[in-house]
Formats: C-alpha cells, structure tokens, sequence
C-alpha cells in the first residue's frame, strides 16, 4: 500500500537530515501543509529549534494577486514559515526522492473570525464561533474557493488533500479549551454547531422553517442536556431533540451548502492545476458531522474528487460506506496517528494497516512524522517493512 507522512515545513527548512529520515521510514509520498491553523507544535529532532507556535492561520507560502483589494484574504505567515517556506520543503523532500501533496487546511480561521466577526458561524444562543467560518456567505465560500486552488497547486506538488471543507462547529480543539464539561453527544454536538447567521436563516427559510423558532427550538432541546440528561447519540437522537421535520430541514439546507462548496471547491482546483493533479478530501461518511473531516455524502464525494483521507485511528470501520460506493480507481487513504502521546500506536500499525485494507483501504496516511518520537518512527518504519 502506498503510504503518505504528514509534515510541516518547519520539520524540514533548517534540518539537512529531514527529507532523508523521512524517506527511511519507508514511504513514497509527503503530504506537505502549504495552508495551515494556528498551532504549537514539537521538533524533537531539529537543530535550531523544540518548539513552533503557529500564532495563527497562515499560508506557508507568498500569496498572488488575485487577493488584492480583497477583505478576505490570507494572511502571511510570520518567523514560523518565512518566505516561500513550503516550497523550500517541497524541493528537499522531492530531492530525497518522495512525491509532494500539499495540505490545505481551509474552513478554520479563528483570525479570520477575530478580524471579520461577520464570518463565523452563530449557534442558536447568538455565541460566535470565531474558528469556524460560515460555508454558507458567499465572501467566505469565494475566499475558500480560491485559497484552495491557490495553496493545493504549488510548484513540484502532484496532489492535493483538503481538509476542513465543510462545516466546522462547536468542537475545536482550542488552546485551553473547557468545553468538557456537559456530555453534548452526537445529536448536541450537531445542535450546538447548527448556524443562525443571515444566509443561514435565509436558508432555514427556504426549507420551510422559520429561523426563530428554529432556534428557540434548539434552545428548549438542549435544556435537559445542560441539567445532565444523556444527549441520545447519532442522527435520531438529533430527530428527538429537535423533532424529524425541523431536523431534516436543517439537514438538507447544511448538506447542499457543503456538497456545492466541495465541488467548487474541487473544481477551482483542477482549472488550475496540472494533468493528473489528485484531489483527495479529508472526510467523514457521516454528512452532518463537523470538523476537520468534513462530513460527506460518500457517493457525492467520489464522483467530485479522486477520493478521500478517513480516520481510521481506534478503528477502520468508517472506511465501508465510502467501499460500498465502489467506485473504481477512487482512492481510499485510511489515516493513523502514529504518535504515540496523540493516541496513536504506531507499534499496531502493521496490524491496523492489514484490517484497513481488508476494509477497502488503498492507501495510508501517517500522522506526524515530524511529531512522533524516534521509537514512533522505528516502529512505522518496521510496519512500513513488514507491509
């Protein structure tokens, strides 16, 4: 199975041994972040450095001219990723022989959302979410649109993976973030992540609901869930909350905004790329979940990209709708952590590659390389050898 790394240009600008390290672990291909969020993340092997803090989301590369005069556009890297740092990656990686795809982290700003409050997605009690753009505005759907044609088609790059194209919602992963605390579920994660913004009102409208209503619905459904009630899990219990009618509208108004983005999105990328360029979408199966995985109709999203990266660390069971779809030559890359103070177990993964594959998998993804120890890195390396 051809096997990709994940890797930030800071693990590699600076470091001679990078590109050469990497490439013994025994993978073909790296999949380089050119378009990414604010982050503080380890170099436990880099000369110069043990620690980079991403202050916020950047491109890691020098933007073009199509943003100016535009009030969405991207913002600059700072001393984390100077200069084209992406591209000076890019061509150390390839010199040690690997194939570059970039990695577009689209749809999670909280810059974005600090300097246009505008964009962001409401939730039901009127709270912004400045992490999360709206995908429905259609600034910030051209914004999306046009930074993923730009960050995916770097020079030297043969691919590409999007992530985040889709809705984001109340999950975030935030620096210190305290949002533990009532067990939402499934059903009040998708309640706490529903968007009340004009467009998204207009929306809710044109499905036959009225927003208001909708949302003081919204309100009394998660009542019993901030006194402690269990929050019952998966799309009926979002249809018990929030009852089967209001539910589905809501529904079919979020899957539509994020297929058609998907596909502009998909779209905007191929026009400028080269022949044979590969899109892949980070994606999860289920269509009204929000994240960095965006959710997916798995038979819509084959027939737009070449295929999709899947989640696959615990288990790689959400591999199988996107199987059932069968779609011939679709690439199905099942993505492990491999670090082992992330969750992952890089010491299973020879054993976890095979039950993917036996679940439709045809290729993997590692995630990190430049974050895992060295004992993670032998151990990919010896499953690497073993597969």
């Amino acid at each position: 199975m051809k096997a990709s790394a994940f890797v930030y240009p800071w693990d590699v600008n600076g470091d001679p041994e990078a590109p050469a390290r990497i490439a013994a672990l025994g993978v073909a291909q790296v999949t380089l972040a050119s378009a990414y969020h604010s982050t503080r993340a380890l170099t436990p092997r880099h000369p110069r450095h043990r620690i980079v803090t991403a202050e916020h989301a950047a491109v890691l590369y020098p933007a073009d001219g199509r943003w100016s005069g535009r009030a969405l556009r991207p913002y600059p890297a700072g001393d984390w990723a100077p200069g084209d740092a992406f591209g000076e990656a890019a061509a150390a990686l390839a010199d040690a022989g690997l194939e570059v795809h970039t990695w577009v982290v689209l749809a999670h700003n909280s810059r974005l959302g600090a300097e246009h409050p505008d964009t962001s997605v409401v939730n039901a009690h009127g709270d912004r979410y400045p992490w999360a753009p709206c995908i429905a505005r259609p600034a910030t759907r051209a914004y999306l649109t046009d930074l993923a044609a730009e960050a995916a088609v770097r020079p030297g790059a043969r691919g590409t993976e999007l992530e985040s194209l889709g809705w984001y919602g109340l999950a975030h992963l935030h620096a210190h973030d305290k949002t533990a605390g009532v067990g939402l579920g499934d059903a009040g994660q998708y309640l706490m992540s529903l968007c009340f913004c004009p467009v998204c009102r207009e929306g809710y409208g044109a499905q036959g609901l009225d927003a208001d209503e909708l949302a003081a619905a919204v309100r009394d459904a998660l009542e019993p869930v901030w006194r402690g009630a269990p929050s019952d899990g998966g799309w009926p219990g979002v249809e018990k909350l929030l009852g089967a009618a209001a539910a589905n509208a809501t529904r079919a108004w979020r899957d539509e905004t994020a297929r058609t983005l998907q596909e502009a999105a998909v779209r905007a990328v191929r026009e400028a790329a080269p022949e044979g360029f590969q899109v892949l979408l980070h994606a999860d199966p289920v269509s009204y979940h929000c994240g960095a995985n965006a959710g997916v109709d798995p038979a819509h999203v084959l027939s737009v990209a070449d295929g999709v990266v899947v989640p696959c660390t615990g288990g790689a069971g959400l591999l199988a709708p996107f199987t059932r779809e069968g779609r011939e030559g679709a690439v199905l890359a099942a993505n492990f952590t491999v670090v082992s103070g992330l969750g992952g177990s890089p010491g299973t993964l020879a054993a976890d590659a095979a039950e993917a594959r036996r679940l439709g998998a045809t290729e993997l993804r590692l995630y990190h390389a430049g974050l895992a120890s060295d004992g993670d890195l032998e151990a990919v390396r010896a499953a690497l050898t073993a597969l």
